[in-house]
């Protein structure tokens, strides 16, 4: 055999020996790379239930319970949405545990007498009162001009300050 004959076996075996151990690698690296499924679970919610505080550009501003299943836009049509609402923006705050609420302010100047009612000394006739003077001379510039209103006196204003609030509905 001449040396020219055993330099091609010498080529030929290598290329064999690689064109092998390459086929093996490659078959060993494809067993490693299994296709991943891939599942997404929707994480259930926990359901609410309570007392959602609602104000802005509605109705009637103020606390309204909250039922399993409720969605945002039930919430909304029950209470009642002004015409100039923005809803595209729609803030949601929730308190941490503990933290201290501050108490719910009715508006005299949206308030429908049903609402008026649930202050402290304010009856049927009193938040009847305070619709009618308000129908009659116009909003109430602060939470003082309700000291106006016929059958209302320092003392019931007293007990419902804090409870109050005067806006503006130009400005919703």
């Amino acid at each position: 055999m001449s040396q020219a004959d055993r330099f091609y076996i010498f080529i030929t075996v290598f290329l064999v020996i690689a064109l092998v151990i390459g086929g093996v690698m490659l078959l060993f690296n494809r067993s490693k790379i299994q296709p991943a499924e891939l599942v997404l679970s929707q994480a259930a919610l926990p359901q609410q239930s309570g007392e959602v505080y609602i104000s802005g550009a509605v109705v009637n501003t103020g606390i309204y319970p909250l039922r399993e299943g409720d969605t945002i836009q039930a919430l909304l049509s029950n209470i009642g949405i002004e015409s100039s609402a923005d809803l595209s923006y729609i803030g949601i705050y929730i308190p941490e545990e503990g933290e201290e609420q501050s108490p719910q302010k009715i508006d005299i100047n949206r308030a429908e007498s049903w609402l008026l009612e649930a202050l402290s000394g304010i009856g049927e006739t009193r938040a009847q009162a305070i619709v009618d003077y308000r129908n009659e001379n116009g909003q109430f510039k602060r939470i003082e001009d309700l000291l106006q209103v016929k059958g209302i006196g320092q003392g019931t204003f007293d007990k419902i300050k804090d409870y109050i609030t005067v806006s503006d509905s130009k400005t919703f």
